[in-house]
């Protein structure tokens, strides 16, 4: 519970207190002063942050859900509750809420990175400090069928290319099971392209970690260091590693991409990826995600966001109607909730294994799956009329947005339900056009472009398998010194069931060839005789009368003389019939 500040009202009254978000927008929360108040993990400043220190009113229970944290109020003096502003201090409160005895030699400040693990300090199978050993085993699937998985996906990876290539529907089923613990490291460079990256750019990561980079974006980013999951152990001590790869891993972005630069949404999911892997290999799958999957989101425009929570309003339009009508009702535009969702992929809303288990299906199947999970989030918190009935505005409707029952986001029920949404990437696609359409009739200069955007792992693979066959790496396949003479291998003789299948076949192309021979001669024919020019044209006969003459034969005789033989007729001979209309 946040503490009352000095001069406050009494306890009826609300308190408004200005949270810093990951995307670097501030919004205001109310929070009731007497129950318990959540605030998001790692949105209030603590130590030497530019907000405002928030100190713990009281001991008590860690809560943990949802991607939110908060103190459970309980006895504490007011001396007690003043003293709590440093990382230190906080440390102590935080040990003394979890039951534990105070160790000046151990603290939030020198973790076990430095120090060595202190025996009463707990952590989950993730890292996070405050749960007891008792909660790892729940949910979980048995250990053979863990094993079994991992074997699988072991033989996958061994063969991967050939995995993408043929069998990328098998690859989207496992994945959407769930990648075990032990293989993500393994599975998510592959399944991204971040693994082909490092290997085509070997060692450009340490040129860019070595490079001093811009103190602008220098400043911003070790501002913003320690509220990146400031309760994991990796990222507890400012010296420890966790905190400075985190650094270096931000920074070469900046540098690698100076156009863009650093956007506070990014720290976030690049400390997901420290968590399972080196900081090189986590470096170029934050640049395949920010290249590949999410092309715009992290941009200073950030046009790629501005559309899909669009398109995001209309999916839910056709998914979830009474949540759209509600959120309509009171003007909630998409950017007030979305955002986070998006940009942070989850990572700041959900149950550390409910986000794990959405990036495995995130990076399989692309953009899709973030539409698929904020839908079903939508259809959660604000589906039904019981849950409508209690949100009478904005604040309200954004408090139930995040304030989503943890049983409902555990990770198998919560997964099977994203599954079953129906919108495909044909939808994404088509709902991209329209509302990009839309958008360029109001801004006529929105520049981005969707198409960069891909839609899954296969079609990152295929386009990496497309720039080496046009593109060859260097060094890689060195031209030869010297002619390799080329071997010709006659081809095997023909079985005779294939000989004769052979001869068919020749025997079809023939009559085909010999139909087609016939056809242009019988169209070439039609064509000459089109082009014949017109014979006489015949009198017209009818009606008309007939005079024939014929001059006697006795005639003929006298004038051509004795000893003659008759020559041919002539028009004025006997023979010729003179006719007269």
């Amino acid at each position: 519970m946040l503490p009352q500040p000095s001069g406050a009202k009494g306890n009826d009254s609300k308190e408004e207190i200005s949270l810093q978000r990951p995307w670097g927008a501030r919004w205001t929360e109310v929070l009731a002063r007497d129950e318990c108040a959540t605030v998001p993990l790692g949105h209030c400043s603590i130590g030497n942050g530019p907000s405002t220190v928030h100190k713990l009113r009281g001991l008590g229970t860690l809560k943990q859900g949802a991607g939110l944290v908060g103190m459970a109020s309980g006895p504490m003096s007011s001396a007690d509750s003043s003293s709590l502003s440093t990382l230190e201090e906080l440390s102590d409160a935080f040990d003394s809420a979890l039951g534990c005895p105070h160790d000046d030699s151990s603290s939030l400040g020198s973790d076990s990175e430095l120090n060595g693990a202190a025996p009463y300090r707990q952590t989950d199978r993730y890292g996070f400090l405050g749960a007891g050993g008792t909660q790892d085993g729940l949910g979980q699937p048995p250990v053979e069928l863990i094993r079994h998985r991992e074997a699988r996906w072991l033989e996958m990876t061994l063969h991967w290319e050939k995995a993408m290539a043929r069998r990328y529907k098998k690859v989207k089923v496992l994945c959407r099971k769930g990648i075990p613990s032990s293989m993500r490291a393994r599975c998510w460079p592959l399944l991204c392209g971040g693994q082909t990256s490092m290997d085509r750019n070997h060692g450009k990561y340490k040129e860019l970690e070595q490079s001093p980079g811009d103190p602008q974006w220098l400043e911003t980013i070790e501002k913003d260091i320690h509220r990146q999951f400031p309760f994991h152990e990796m990222f507890l001590s400012p010296e420890g590693h966790g905190q400075r790869g985190l650094m270096q891993l931000l920074k070469a972005y900046t540098v690698y991409r100076p156009h863009e630069g650093y956007c506070q949404a990014q720290g976030p999911v690049a400390a997901v990826l420290l968590m399972h892997m080196p900081a090189e290999q986590a470096f170029w799958c934050l640049v395949q995600i920010s290249e590949r999957y999410l092309p715009g989101y992290y941009s200073p425009e950030m046009e790629a966001v501005l559309l899909d929570g669009e398109v995001f309003v209309a999916l839910l339009r056709r998914i979830c109607p009474k949540a759209y009508k509600h959120l309509q009702k009171h003007s909630v535009g998409p950017l007030l909730y979305v955002t986070e969702w998006f940009l942070c992929l989850y990572s700041r809303t959900l149950p550390f294994p409910t986000v794990l288990r959405i990036w495995d299906t995130f990076l399989s199947e692309g953009v899709k799956v973030l539409f698929r999970v904020g839908l079903v989030l939508v259809r959660l918190a604000l589906g039904s009329s019981e849950n409508l009935r209690d949100c009478t505005g904005v604040v309200e409707t954004l408090e139930k947005l995040r304030s989503i029952p943890a049983r409902l986001l555990q990770e198998d029920t919560f997964m099977a339900e994203v599954h079953n949404v129906a919108v495909s990437d044909r939808d994404v696609e088509r709902e991209c056009r329209t509302q990009l359409a839309k958008l360029r009739k109001v801004q006529p200069d929105f520049g981005y472009h969707p198409e960069q955007r891909l839609p899954n792992a296969k079609a990152v693979f295929d386009a990496q398998q497309l720039e080496d066959a046009q593109q060859p790496r260097k060094g890689r396949h060195p031209a030869p010194a010297f002619l390799i003479p080329e071997i010709v291998v006659d081809p095997p003789p023909l079985l005779p069931k294939e000989q004769r299948r052979l001869e068919r076949e020749q025997l079809k192309e023939q009559r085909r060839q010999e139909q087609e021979r016939r056809r242009q001669e019988e169209a070439a024919e039609k064509q000459a005789w089109k082009k014949k020019p017109p014979g006489r044209k015949k009198p017209d006969t009818r009606g008309k009368t007939f005079h024939v003459a014929q001059r006697p034969l006795l005639s003929l005789a006298q004038e051509g003389g004795e000893g003659e033989e008759p020559g041919p007729a002539k028009r004025n001979s006997a023979p010729y019939l003179e006719t007269y209309f």
